[in-house]
């Protein structure tokens, strides 16, 4: 059987979460480096964006639809849960974090230290500041789904766990949401748990100026 390509740039939150879903499949891929708008990508992507993927003759964009055929493709462990409320709730929570919390935890908070536009080079406060005081509410939220299993949802990691991960981890690594995770004892236990996780372990990014 042809192997897997997952074709984007290791950095992405969202490429990262795609590999944790094929490792927690259990299936073998290759990593084809390529950055966003790459005419390799573009061929793929309507709108330019990673991940996307190449499995034999079929090619597919977006990180959930991508999730989805590993899980449907595939035999090992479901990354998606089959019972219908379970599934709503997964569904529920990739949309909040790719609408909600990737879009003001890493758009606006995160790449404002990693690739700050300021006339200094220095991280702009005037993004930033905002930024944490909006992600407040948003980590609340978080931790308080973790509190009853752990999980997002049902007793057990899935695709809506795989796609919060990447970001848990960035936020890790800056000053103001490392703080609020440690105050937040739900999120910081599933955020350690996750990270121990060997799909966690194989697909720690790069640093940004590698």
């Amino acid at each position: 059987m042809e192997t897997l390509e997952i074709i984007g740039i290791p950095l992405s939150s969202y490429v990262r979460a795609v590999r944790m879903a094929a490792r927690e499949k259990g299936i073998p891929y290759t990593l084809v480096p390529e950055m966003p708008h790459s005419e390799a990508v573009e061929r793929i992507s309507p709108v330019g964006k990673v991940p996307v993927m190449r499995h034999g003759d079929f090619e597919l964009a977006e990180s959930r639809a991508i999730a989805g055929y590993i899980d449907n493709a595939f035999s090992g462990p479901s990354i998606f849960p089959r019972e219908a409320k379970e599934a709503a709730e997964c569904e529920k929570w990739v949309s909040l974090i790719n609408t909600v919390v990737d879009p003001l935890c890493i758009r606006r908070y995160v790449l404002s230290y990693v690739f700050p536009k300021s006339e200094d080079g220095s991280p702009d406060r005037s993004v930033i500041d905002p930024a944490v005081e909006e992600m407040k509410p948003v980590i609340a939220m978080l931790d308080k789904a973790l509190a009853r299993t752990g999980y997002l949802v049902g007793d057990k990691p899935t695709f809506a766990d795989f796609n919060l991960y990447p970001i848990l981890y960035y936020l890790s690594l800056m000053p103001e949401s490392r703080k609020m995770m440690e105050e937040a004892p739900n999120l910081m236990s599933h955020f350690e748990a996750m990270s121990a996780r060997e799909s966690a372990r194989e697909t720690v990014p790069p640093t940004p100026d590698s």
